[in-house]
């Protein structure tokens, strides 16, 4: 054989141990390796849905110490409502107790962050929505459930 630039052929290579896949690093451009996002003391920043369980689980928490008998009922939050054709969208539903299942509001969170602008325009609509489902539920007017409801 004669020395060449170009590599032996497969057939012609000692046979070498298959190499080990390499670790690949986060070091583009020699600026050295990426940091943790948040240092371990600050929590991270919670998802737009944690945020939104927020407010409705606060909604409630409201609403059930006026109403004790809302400790029964189950309170879903779905990001939409299943498409009605012809029909608004909802922002909120309430479905009554029956055959030993518990009656249940279920708040959509795309349609009710769409309508508002700000985190205390989204708190507020989410309580209308959480009062007038309950209002429907306990055949009440939304101004019995929450004496405030309208006034914000």
């Amino acid at each position: 054989m004669m020395d060449s630039p170009v590599p032996p052929s497969p057939s012609h290579r000692p046979a070498e141990p298959p190499a080990e896949p390499r670790v690949r690093r986060r070091d583009r451009h020699g600026r050295g390796m990426r940091g943790p996002v948040a240092p371990p003391q600050v929590p991270l920043s919670a998802s737009r849905a944690d945020t939104f369980r927020d407010l409705v689980l606060d909604s409630v928490e409201r609403l059930e110490r006026r109403w004790p008998q809302l400790a029964d009922v189950d309170f879903l939050v779905m990001e939409v409502p299943p498409p009605v054709p012809g029909e608004t969208v909802p922002l909120g539903g309430a479905v009554p107790a029956e055959k030993g299942e518990p009656a249940r509001v279920v708040v959509y969170r795309r349609p009710v962050e769409i309508r508002s602008k700000s985190r205390d325009e989204r708190a507020l609509l989410v309580h209308e929505v959480v009062v007038e489902q309950v209002a429907e539920l306990l055949g009440l007017s939304p101004e019995s459930v929450d004496p405030r409801y309208g006034q914000d």
